[in-house]
Parts: C-alpha cells; sequence; structure tokens
C-alpha cells in the first residue's frame, strides 16, 4: 500500500534564477541548490524549484505539456492580519494578484496570488483547522 503522504513538491520553472529571487524576497532561505534546482525545507517535507524543460525532461514529456494552475498551494496562518502581511510580501516581491484577502463563505479568510511561473498560492486563514507553532497543519480529530 502506498503511504498517504507527499515528500516533496517540485514546481517546474521558466528561470531558475528569477524564481530564486522572488521566493528570497520571501524570506524563503534554500536548504539545497545547484545550477539546476533549489531547494527548501517546509515542516515534514520539501519545495524544490526545477528549470521546466529539464523537469519536462526528467519526466519524459514535451515541456509544452506541463501546465500551471490547475492546482493550489496553501499557506495556513492563524490570524487575517498574517495572511494579510504574507499577500502584501508576495505581492511586493512580484506575485501576480488573483483575489484580493477576504472573508470566505467557508467561514475563513483568503486570498490567491500566482507566482513569477502562474503557480498558484493561497494564503489562508481557517478557524478549524489550528496550527502548530512551525505552523503544520493537523486537521481536527487527527493526531
Amino acid at each position: 500500500m502506498t503511504p498517504q503522504r507527499i515528500s516533496l513538491i517540485t514546481l517546474g520553472v521558466a528561470d531558475l534564477g528569477r524564481s530564486r529571487a522572488f521566493y528570497a524576497a520571501l524570506g524563503w532561505s534554500p536548504a539545497q541548490e545547484t545550477e539546476s534546482i533549489v531547494v527548501y525545507q517546509l515542516p515534514g517535507m520539501a519545495l524544490a524549484l526545477f528549470e521546466r524543460a529539464a523537469l519536462a525532461n526528467d519526466q519524459g514529456r514535451e515541456a509544452a505539456a506541463l501546465g500551471t494552475g490547475a492546482m493550489t498551494l496553501a499557506q495556513n496562518f492563524a490570524t487575517e492580519p498574517e495572511v494579510d502581511a504574507a499577500y502584501a510580501a508576495a505581492r511586493a516581491a512580484g506575485a501576480t494578484a488573483l483575489k484580493a484577502p477576504r472573508r470566505a463563505e467557508w467561514g475563513g479568510y483568503s486570498g490567491y496570488y500566482a507566482d513569477p511561473d502562474g503557480h498558484v498560492w493561497e494564503v489562508a486563514m481557517n478557524p478549524v483547522w489550528p496550527l502548530s507553532e512551525d505552523g503544520t497543519l493537523t486537521l481536527p480529530g487527527r493526531s
């Protein structure tokens, strides 16, 4: 049986230097980097930036077959002001605004932006999803 987990998310990017600079402007520091990949340690997993053409080659596909925006990466925060600050930091770093943070019909508060390669990020506060001190999300009723 395959374990229910994600260890690494890899984003295909057009310009690794540009993407590295964007995430640096958000305050992110790489745990590992080479000329072709930048890897950030996150709580319980890692996020990698990899040149899109190299990622397509590694997958055995044409680069044109790789899409963006069909999924959302999310950062949850404890408060609405933290969501606003994260959204403002992303915009200042060059993110494209998709939806400014606002109250959501599901009872929380969220907004969306796209990074320089069109990868969509949600910044949110969900009042029923508590976060640990390091930002790790554990759904209620789970341990």
